[in-house]
C-alpha cells in the first residue's frame, strides 16, 4: 500500500477548494478503500488549522480537520522527529514546519503531497506529488 504525507498546504487546498483539491480528494477516497495510507505531522496539522481558522473561523476549521482525521493519521512530534526536522532545516533551509513534513515523508518512504516548490531542494531524497504543477 502506498503511503502519502500531506503538507499543510495540501490540506488547506483541499478544504478551501483550491487548485489541486481533486488530487487530495482522490487520495482520501483511496484511503477510505484501504488502498493508500495518509499521514500528516501534528506540526503541519496545527499549521493547517491556523491558516484555515483565519479564513473560515476556528470552529469550522477544527470541524473540517476532525472530519479528515477519519482518513489522515496524525504523526506525533517527538524528540526524534524534531531532530530529523532540524536536520532537514540545517541542510536544505526549508521552513521549520515544512521540515516536519519532509522528514516524515523521508522516514516513511512516502510521497509528499504539497503545493510548495521549495521541497524540490531535496532532489531525489523526497518523492513529491505537486498540487500546483510548480514542483518537478
Amino acid at each position: 500500500m502506498k503511503t502519502y504525507v500531506l503538507d499543510a498546504s495540501a490540506v488547506i487546498r483541499y478544504l478551501s477548494h483550491g487548485i489541486g483539491e481533486e488530487k487530495v480528494h482522490a487520495l482520501i477516497q483511496r484511503a477510505a478503500r484501504s488502498e493508500a495510507h495518509l499521514l500528516i505531522s501534528v506540526v503541519n496539522w496545527g499549521e493547517a488549522l491556523y491558516s484555515l481558522a483565519k479564513m473560515a473561523g476556528l470552529g469550522k476549521a477544527t470541524a473540517d480537520l476532525k472530519a479528515m482525521s477519519a482518513f489522515v493519521v496524525p504523526a506525533v512530534a517527538d524528540e526524534a522527529s524534531a531532530e530529523a526536522a532540524a536536520t532537514v532545516r540545517f541542510h536544505y533551509r526549508l521552513g521549520y514546519a515544512d521540515c516536519y513534513a519532509a522528514s516524515l515523508a523521508i522516514r516513511m518512504e512516502a510521497t509528499l503531497v504539497t503545493t510548495d516548490p521549495d521541497f524540490a531542494k531535496l532532489g531525489k531524497k523526497l518523492k513529491i506529488l505537486s498540487l500546483s504543477g510548480d514542483v518537478p
